[in-house]
Formats: structure tokens, C-alpha cells, sequence
């Protein structure tokens, strides 16, 4: 499998998915949500431009499988598989309200193993990717995370969760202590857009609970390639099916020893 190439041709089949969103963003109504359940929308966008991506990947390559948020294959996934990893819109909420920060990502894993990331912000005309043992990229430039060592020195990105509040206090009391610690706390509305801006750099880390594969494959990949650390909230390696992902730089161990003292 010649990874390098197979990226390329997903760069193309994400564009092509990107640009469907873009039209729509120009016509989108809230009138047209769907409640997944609490606080968890969904719209005709999302799962259109999902079924485009399965159909071109598909295409691409055959014997992959897949693992989707908005399950439009009616398949159930093998975790252990070769797999695509899909996100076909995350930050749903964020293009309801017109916000643009959201983006299309495209992982692909055999099991754990991660092998090609794909993640594009439209709004931007950003796109990141990167494949195993071939670097990440950003619009044709070479990403490394940041070189910054310390947490005191640091710009951190989270997520708050939207359902499942029973953790809720002890995240929180977590926040606070960033806060005190770090040069400041960023939620962007889309856990792929944060991982890809700890690959680019711009964040020193990024952590958040549950989570699914499809927010943090595409990501991962780009982090590890651009030389930084994902573990999940215990240090270990648990993080793409597991729901909790610290992901950072220099930084990355002081991060894990907060959180995981608190959470």
C-alpha cells in the first residue's frame, strides 16, 4: 500500500466533501436539525456528505471498512480492521450557528495503527495531512509541534462535553487549574480542528473526555508525525477507542500529571 499516494487521493475526495458543505452553508436552516439526543445535532449535511466520502473511499479502496458518526454504511465496524475513520462534519454545532469553525476528517487504521490523516477547515482552505512515517502537512508545508517545554507557557484546547455530565465538576476543577497554569484555554468547537492546530503548532495540547474514534483518528496521526505525544487521560495508549485524549508537545507530561490527579 503505497500511503503517500492513497493520501493524495483522499486530499481530493475530502475537498470534493468540503465543497459540498460550503454550498450548503450558503442555504443552510436550523429548521433543518435532528436531535441525535441531548444537545447532539445532526443535519442533512452531515450525513450526505458522509455517504459521499464512503462512496469515494469505498471506491478507492475496497477492502477497507468503515467506522462513521453518522452510521450511514448500516454496517457495525471492526474495530480491529482495516478501517476509514470518518468524521464528515465536526463542529455540526458551530455550522448550524454559522460559525466557521468546523472541518471534514478522514483517518485511516489498521486496528490502532494509525496510517493516513486527512482534516480540512473549508473556511480557510486549510488542509492537513500526513500519512505513517511520511511527516504531516499543511497545505504543502512541513508541520512540527511546538517547541515551547513548559505548561506555564503554554496555550491549551479543550472540549466541554455536551451530555454525560456526571464528570462534570471534576473537568471543570481541571479548567481551573489550566487557567492559573497555561497562557490561556481555547474551546473551539471541534476536537479535529484542535488536534490538527497542536500538529500545526498553534496549541501546545489539547485534552478532552469523551470523545470518539471519529473526532481524534485524523488528528492523531497528524500529531505523532509532526513529533508530538497522545496518551489518554492515564498516560497510556488508550485513547482512539477509550473516549479520553491528552495530546501535546513539550508540555505533554505535565499535562497528564494534572489531569490525571484531578480527574
Amino acid at each position: 500500500m503505497n500511503l503517500e499516494q492513497l493520501t493524495q487521493q483522499t486530499i481530493e475526495i475530502v475537498r470534493k466533501a468540503s465543497a459540498f458543505i460550503q454550498h450548503e452553508a450558503a442555504l443552510f436552516s436550523r429548521d433543518k436539525i435532528e436531535y441525535k439526543d441531548l444537545n447532539n445535532m445532526v443535519s442533512y449535511v452531515d450525513k450526505e456528505a458522509e455517504k459521499m466520502l464512503v462512496a469515494s473511499l469505498t471506491e478507492l479502496l475496497p477492502e477497507a471498512s468503515f467506522i462513521t458518526e453518522e452510521g450511514t454504511t448500516g454496517l457495525e465496524p471492526d474495530e480491529n480492521a482495516l478501517n476509514w475513520i470518518i468524521d464528515p462534519l465536526d463542529g455540526t454545532t458551530n455550522f448550524i450557528h454559522g460559525i466557521p469553525v468546523y472541518c471534514v476528517s478522514v483517518g485511516l487504521a489498521r486496528g490502532k495503527d494509525l496510517l493516513v490523516g486527512v482534516i480540512h477547515q473549508p473556511n480557510l482552505d486549510e488542509m492537513f495531512y500526513g500519512w505513517k512515517n511520511g511527516g504531516a502537512w499543511l497545505n504543502g508545508k512541513k508541520l512540527k509541534v511546538s517547541a515551547t517545554p513548559l505548561l506555564a507557557d503554554s496555550l491549551i484546547a479543550t472540549g466541554f462535553p455536551y451530555y454525560k455530565f456526571e464528570k462534570q465538576k471534576r473537568y471543570m476543577g481541571i479548567l481551573e487549574l489550566l487557567m492559573q497554569k497555561t497562557h490561556g484555554i481555547r474551546r473551539m468547537g471541534a476536537a479535529a480542528v484542535d488536534l490538527a492546530y497542536v500538529a500545526a503548532g498553534r496549541f501546545e495540547g489539547f485534552y478532552e473526555y469523551n470523545l470518539n474514534s471519529w473526532d481524534m483518528a485524523a488528528g492523531v496521526l497528524l500529531i505523532k508525525e509532526a513529533g508530538g505525544t497522545v496518551t489518554d487521560f492515564n498516560g497510556g495508549d488508550n485513547y482512539l477507542f477509550g473516549g479520553d485524549i491528552i495530546a501535546a508537545a513539550g508540555a505533554h507530561q505535565e499535562l497528564v500529571e494534572v489531569i490525571r490527579a484531578n480527574f
